[in-house]
């Protein structure tokens, strides 16, 4: 065992309906880690097996240790089609599409996946493990993460619980490069668009990092921007705090309360605000690829006194508000086959509130003010949502 990384000889095999076919053809294996895939509201036909891709998501489980793979068109029980054992408590999961590799940030380490076997084949220790492995929201150990464009790297957040670090760990290797003091409890993570940057969201110290990870000649430098549209005032307490960004052409778009999209340039850190209008505590946030927003918001905490709502803001600005009953973390967009655009929102909220499931949009009808959402099952708390492509693996006595 090399210093630095697990290896799991069990491999904790894909335990699931369709596991044989998935072994034979995962080599068309496509995942759409930017253009996310479409649901279809009716369930899937007859198909050829192990020659139709299927457009399906991978979700953290957060309350256990595993991967789940979803089918967001089936509303008949659970969702799930498949659950992989990744380690305790994961948080995120990023994919690499030419590797065919998914990485789970866990408690303890970060899970890599085999998505053609369908198992967890290392697990990548942290260079500041926690001491004990613990669920929820204050856990120690991997938060946001994301992937160097050529898979050799995985830039982990990593939190102590009184710090945290950007840690880049080796993939071939499990040797951690660097580590390098970033914002308390970076809830996300996202890789700029030439790989040159890593941008941690800093979940209780007001602020994005900008690290610099240059292949070859990264400097591991730092640079905190703050990002507080109302201020810091509460510190610890308040609610008026980043959550999770997206990218758009280079810059980040924060949303905040349902009252204010924060855009911040990386590197001028100006900071810009516009207005939303859902007026309630926003977590989650997603960018299609034709530029709409998705946001998840969870109810009338700090400064914002509306209930949970979904909402979905036009690449031209204009918005829609969905009210609904449940709270949700994460937010992804999915599109399918045949080329309409889904927001799908994970129900694992970090807090009370949480639920087995997720929420599907389709968001032609949200922006034409038709709430057409359905929520689908996924038992174990879905925490991060994100799309992947996989060939279809139906037996042919499952099809009809």
């Amino acid at each position: 065992m090399r210093r630095g990384r697990a290896r799991d000889a069990a491999g904790a095999e894909l335990s699931s309906r369709r596991r044989g076919a998935a072994v034979a053809l995962l080599a068309l294996l496509g995942v759409a880690a930017c253009t996310p895939a479409t649901p279809s509201s009716a369930p899937p036909g007859p198909s050829s097996p192990d020659t139709t891709p299927r457009r399906l998501l991978l979700a953290t489980l957060a309350e256990g240790d595993a991967l789940a793979v979803v089918d967001p068109r089936d509303r008949r029980g659970s969702a799930v089609v498949d659950e992989i054992p990744v380690g305790a408590a994961p948080w995120d999961v990023a994919v690499h599409e030419e590797t065919g590799r998914a990485f789970v940030s866990t408690a303890e380490g970060v899970a890599v996946v085999d998505l053609e076997a369908g198992r967890r084949t290392e697990l990548l220790r942290y260079r500041h493990a926690p001491d004990h492995v613990a669920h929820g929201e204050y856990r120690p150990g991997g938060l946001g993460l994301a992937v160097s464009p050529d898979g050799e790297t995985v830039h982990v957040a990593v939190s102590t619980g009184d710090r945290s670090y950007l840690e880049s760990i080796d993939v071939s290797s499990g040797d951690v490069r660097r580590s390098t003091p970033v914002g308390l409890r970076p809830f996300d993570v996202l890789l700029g668009d030439d790989g040159a940057e890593v941008y941690t969201v800093d979940h209780d110290a007001f602020t994005v990092t900008v690290v610099d990870v240059r292949p070859g000649g990264g400097t591991g430098e730092a640079r905190p921007i703050q990002v507080a549209p109302f201020g810091t005032e509460g510190g610890l307490a308040s609610f008026e705090k980043p959550h999770y960004a997206v990218l758009d052409d280079g810059d980040l778009l924060l949303p905040y309360q349902g009252r204010a999209l924060a855009r911040v340039d990386p590197d001028s850190g100006e900071v810009s605000t516009t207005e939303l209008a859902a007026d309630t505590h926003q977590h989650g946030v997603a960018r299609a690829d034709d530029g709409t927003l998705v946001v998840a918001g969870n109810g009338p905490f700090g400064n914002a006194g509306s209930g949970p709502s979904i909402e979905v803001v036009a690449p031209d600005g204009g918005s829609t508000v969905l009210p609904t009953d449940r709270r949700h973390e994460t937010v992804s967009t999915w599109r399918g086959a045949e080329g309409r655009l889904f927001g799908v929102l994970a129900g694992g909220y970090t807090q009370d509130g949480w639920w087995d499931g997720m929420t599907v949009v389709p968001l032609d009808d949200a922006l034409a003010g038709t709430d057409t959402s359905y929520e689908i099952r996924v038992p174990g708390r879905p925490q991060t949502v994100v799309p992947v492509t996989l060939p279809d693996t139906t037996d042919e006595e499952d099809a009809s």
